[in-house]
C-alpha cells in the first residue's frame, strides 16, 4: 500500500514545480514510509509514498514504460492497492508479448493499462486507486476499486487537476484553501462520520466514487462508472448456496494472504475474523508457512465495566481464548487504556483530515500502531455484516420502516446540537431527506419481487454504498497513517455480486443473521463460535473515558476563543454533558457512537477547525 497525489496543468511548467510536488507527496508519508519517489513532466507531476509490500526492491515508483501505440512515448503510474490476480494478469500479458523487469503488481497494472487502456479496470480483482498519464496523449486516466477501498480525492479547476489518496496532499498546495462550505458541513454534522460517495467535505475537493474512473485531457474531464452493482435472479437453493460462498470466500482469503512480508490476522472472536483466521490457518498448513499470528484488542478494566446490551451482547475475551486455543494461533493481545484512547482522538483527525468515528477511530490507530512493531499486512473482516445482513438495524422492526439511513435514527438529536443559524443555513433534516432520497433513487429493482423482499434489497444496497465506506475508509486511513496495510476480503467484488442477490430468506438460513455464512462455514469453525451472536468492534467501556471527554468539552464550550461554538447550542450541549450517562445505550451513529463518542466528536471538531485553520465559507 502507498499515497498517492498529482498535479496536471495546462497553464503552468510543472517541471519548475519540484518543490511543491515535493511537499504534497511528503504529507503522505505515514501511508509509504520505506520510500518516495517523484515524475515532472511540462504538464503532468506525480508523487508517491511506498510502503513496500511485493517486490520490496524493484517496484519503485512511479514508473515509467513505454506505449504500444506511439515511439519514444512512454506512460506513467502511481498506484496504491493490491492486485489479488497479478499471477494470471502477468500471464496472460506474457502471452501477449509483455516482459517484465519486476514481480510487483505495479508493473502488472501499468502494462494491463498498455495493453488494454481504460478497459483494464474490468479485468482487476483487487483494491486500488491509480493515475496513469500518456504522455503522447497527454491524457490522465485515474481509477478506484469496485467497493472503494482504497480512496481517491480530487480538485479540478480551471485548466488544473489535483489528486490524492488523502485530502492532505491536495490541501498542501499553495493555490489551495483550506475551507468548508454548507455542503460541507452538512456532511459533517448531519451524515458525519458517515458521508455521501463522492463528496469530498473540502470546498472544491470530490472523492472519486467506487467503481468509477476519471479521464482528464485538454478537451477537459469525464468520469464514468465501470461498475455497479445489479439485480438478478437467484437460481441455487440453500445447499448449493452455502458452496459457492464458502468457495469464494476461501479462493479470496488465498489470494489476500500472498505477500512478501509478513501477514497476519485481526481476531476478535467473532464469526467473521474467526472464519478468516480459520482460512489462513488452514493456507499456511497447507503451504507450511508456519503459525499465523492474530491480534486482538481491549481495553483496561473493560470486564468490570462491560454491561451486556443490544448492540454489544457479549463480550470478546473468553472467545478470542476459545479460538486461539482451536487454531493454535500465535495471538497478541493488544490494550490500551483510558488516557492512550483521549491523546489518539487527535491523531486520528490527522489521519482522516476531518472529524471521524471518535474513540473507535482513535483505537483503531493505536491498534494498529501496535501490530505494525511485527508485521507490514493485516487481514480484517470488515464489510460482512453490510454483504450478508448482520446489523440490527436489518432485523429491527424500527430500521425496516424508518425513512432514513437505518444506523443514524436520531436525527433531532443531530439537529438539536447545533446552533440556529448553523440550522438555518445547512437544514439539516432535509439534507438528510435529499441524501437518503438520491440513494433510494440508485437501488437496482428487481422485477417481480414483492414489497419485503424488495425492501431488504434496498437495505443490502444502504449499507453496501453508504456505511460500509464509513467503515471502510475508517480502515484504510487509520491503519495506513500507522504504516501498516489491511485486507479485507469480504469486499472481493465477487463475493458482493453473488451475496447481494441471494434472497432474504435464504440468507437468513436457519433464522439467524448471517445464516448462510453460517452454513457456508460448518465444519470451519465449532458450532459455539459459529452459531454465537454477533458483537461490534470492542469499545472502551470504561466510566473514566466519558468523563474524561466531557470535561475537556467543558473546557472547549468555557473557551470564548473555540472556533466550534458559532456551530453548536452551547446551552444546549452544556445539558447533555451535565446528564450524561455511561451505562446509555442509544446509538448517535451506528452501534457504538453514543453519547461519550458525541462528546469526542465534537473535540475532534474543535481541534480540526484550529489545526487546519479552517474557513467557513
Amino acid at each position: 500500500m502507498c499515497g498517492i497525489t498529482g498535479w496536471i496543468d495546462w497553464k503552468v511548467d510543472l517541471t519548475k514545480q519540484a518543490n511543491i510536488v515535493e511537499k504534497m507527496t511528503e504529507t503522505l508519508q505515514l501511508r509509504g514510509p520505506d520510500a518516495s519517489g517523484t515524475w515532472l513532466s511540462r504538464s503532468c507531476a506525480f508523487g508517491h509514498r511506498r510502503l513496500s509490500v511485493m517486490d520490496p526492491l524493484n517496484g519503485a515508483q512511479p514508473m515509467i514504460r513505454p506505449t504500444r501505440t506511439a515511439d519514444d512515448h512512454d506512460c506513467v503510474i502511481v498506484y496504491n492497492g493490491e492486485l489479488y490476480n497479478a499471477p494470471e494478469l502477468r500471464k496472460e500479458l506474457e502471452l501477449r508479448g509483455h516482459s517484465f523487469r519486476t514481480t510487483c503488481d505495479t508493473e502488472v497494472l501499468l502494462l494491463s493499462y498498455v495493453e488494454w487502456g481504460p478497459a483494464c479496470v474490468d479485468k482487476l480483482n483487487g483494491i486500488f486507486a491509480f493515475a496513469i498519464w500518456r504522455t503522447d496523449e497527454e491524457k490522465l486516466f485515474m481509477a478506484r476499486d469496485r467497493l472503494g477501498v482504497k480512496p481517491l480525492f480530487y480538485r479540478r479547476e480551471e485548466g488544473r487537476l489535483l489528486f490524492g489518496s488523502e485530502p492532505k496532499a491536495i490541501l498542501a498546495h499553495p493555490d489551495v484553501p483550506a475551507e468548508v462550505d454548507g455542503e460541507g458541513l452538512a456532511e459533517l454534522f448531519a451524515l458525519g462520520p458517515a458521508r455521501t460517495p463522492g463528496v469530498g467535505v473540502w470546498r472544491g475537493m470530490s472523492e472519486l466514487k467506487p467503481g468509477h474512473c476519471l479521464t482528464y485531457d485538454r478537451d477537459g474531464m469525464k468520469i464514468a462508472a465501470y461498475w455497479r452493482l445489479s439485480s438478478r435472479p437467484h437460481e441455487e437453493d440453500e445447499r448449493a448456496t452455502a458452496e459457492r460462498v464458502g468457495e469464494l470466500l476461501d479462493d479470496t482469503v488465498r489470494r489476500q494472504l500472498v505477500s512478501d512480508v509478513p501477514v497476519c490476522t485481526l481476531l476478535s472472536g467473532g464469526l467473521d475474523s474467526s472464519a478468516l483466521t480459520a482460512l489462513a490457518v488452514r493456507y499456511y498448513g497447507e503451504t507450511e508457512q508456519g503459525q499465523v499470528h492474530t491480534y486482538s484488542i481491549d481495553y483496561v478494566d473493560n470486564d468490570k465495566h462491560f454491561t451486556a446490551h443490544d448492540f454489544q451482547p457479549n463480550s470478546d475475551a473468553p472467545w478470542i481464548k476459545r479460538m486461539n486455543e482451536f487454531l493454535g494461533t500465535n495471538h497478541h493481545y493488544v490494550q490500551f487504556d483510558t488516557p492512550e484512547l483521549v491523546e489518539a482522538l487527535e491523531a486520528a483527525v490527522l489521519a482522516k483530515d476531518v472529524p471521524g468515528m471518535a474513540d473507535i477511530d482513535a483505537s483503531l490507530y493505536l491498534f494498529c500502531r501496535e501490530i505494525k512493531k511485527d508485521a507490514t499486512v493485516a487481514i480484517s473482516g470488515e464489510a460482512a455484516d453490510e454483504v450478508f445482513g448482520g446489523y440490527p438495524w436489518f432485523h429491527r422492526q424500527e430500521a425496516l420502516t424508518a425513512s432514513t439511513f437505518p444506523w443514524s435514527l436520531s436525527a433531532g438529536l443531530r439537529e438539536s446540537v447545533l446552533s440556529p443559524e448553523l440550522k438555518a443555513h445547512i437544514r439539516p433534516l432535509d439534507y438528510i431527506a435529499d441524501r437518503y432520497a438520491q440513494a433510494l433513487g440508485e437501488v437496482p429493482k428487481l422485477q417481480g419481487e414483492d414489497e419485503a423482499a424488495a425492501r431488504m434489497r434496498v437495505m443490502s444496497y444502504l449499507n453496501i454504498t453508504r456505511f460500509m465506506p464509513t467503515l471502510l475508509d475508517r480502515k484504510d486511513r487509520m491503519s495506513m497513517a500507522a504504516g501498516l496495510e489491511v485486507r479485507v476480503p469480504f469486499c472481493d467484488h465477487r463475493l458482493v455480486e453473488y451475496v447481494f442477490n441471494i434472497p432474504w430468506e435464504l440468507k437468513m438460513a436457519g433464522q439467524r443473521e448471517k445464516g448462510i455464512l453460517r452454513r457456508a462455514l460448518e465444519g470451519v469453525l465449532p458450532d459455539d463460535v459459529l452459531y454465537r451472536k454477533k458483537s461490534p468492534y470492542p469499545k472502551t467501556h470504561n466510566p473514566a473515558y466519558l468523563e474524561a471527554v466531557r470535561s475537556l468539552l467543558t473546557e472547549r464550550l468555557n473557551d470564548p476563543s473555540s472556533p466550534l461554538l458559532p456551530l453548536i447550542d452551547a446551552e444546549h450541549i452544556r445539558g447533555l454533558v451535565r446528564t450524561a450517562d455511561a451505562r446509555s445505550h442509544l446509538p448517535w451513529f451506528g452501534q457504538l457512537m453514543s453519547a461519550p463518542q458525541l462528546f469526542a466528536y465534537l473535540l475532534q471538531f474543535d481541534f480540526w477547525l484550529r489545526k487546519y485553520n479552517v474557513s467557513i465559507v
